[in-house]
């Protein structure tokens, strides 16, 4: 039996679950981009273990690359609430390139949006979203997610990339942090 640590309440999805769900979505990028070159851009921190694991399952070659987004809070005289913009930019342009966007979780939608916007705007040939996490009951803006590997509560949860205060990201699983231990906003992609 796994012992959890003292800020964990349960486990929602263990490492063997985990596993083998990416090893599934995999399949399915594999099939949808048979023959094509694929980029696989994943959004810093919290898709590193994810991409990882996913790039490591598929069974076709793909080219990697990274962004960093930064969120504004609402401080004082910051009009600039809830605005997002990216502050690791890629390495290399994607004109005429198969993307596939790699989240760790997908909450409101509205760093979705904007990433998907401002990749669009640079003429990928096409461009789709992969994420681990679909927490489609806080969704506010829509967006298509040809690629998920789970749909979760509205529950804050660590592992597998996702932290709380930067820990718990290595956990090998995805599990429902305690909410009494949660002191900190945390923010929603």
């Amino acid at each position: 039996m796994t012992v959890l640590p003292e800020h964990i309440e349960r486990i929602l999805f263990t490492e063997d679950q985990v596993n083998a769900r990416i090893a599934e979505v995999a399949g399915e990028i594999g099939r949808k981009y048979h023959g094509r070159d694929l980029k696989l851009i994943g959004v810093l921190k919290g898709s590193v273990f994810f991409l990882t694991a996913l790039a490591r399952a598929l069974a076709i070659p793909v080219k990697i690359d990274f962004l960093a987004i930064s969120s504004f809070s609402g401080q004082a005289g910051n009009s600039a609430r809830g605005m997002v913009r990216i502050a690791k930019d890629l390495d290399d342009p994607i004109q005429d390139q198969d993307i596939l966007l790699v989240e760790d979780i997908v909450d409101t939608g509205f760093t979705t949006r904007y990433l998907l916007q401002t990749l669009a705007s640079r003429g990928p040939r096409s461009l789709g979203i992969c994420t681990l996490l679909d927490r489609s009951v806080r969704r506010i803006v829509q967006v298509p997610i040809p690629f998920r590997c789970f749909e979760i509560p509205d529950r804050f949860v660590v592992g597998c990339g996702l932290d709380y205060a930067q820990l718990y990201r290595n956990l090998p699983y995805i599990a429902v942090f305690k909410p009494e231990k949660t002191t900190e906003p945390v923010s929603a992609a």
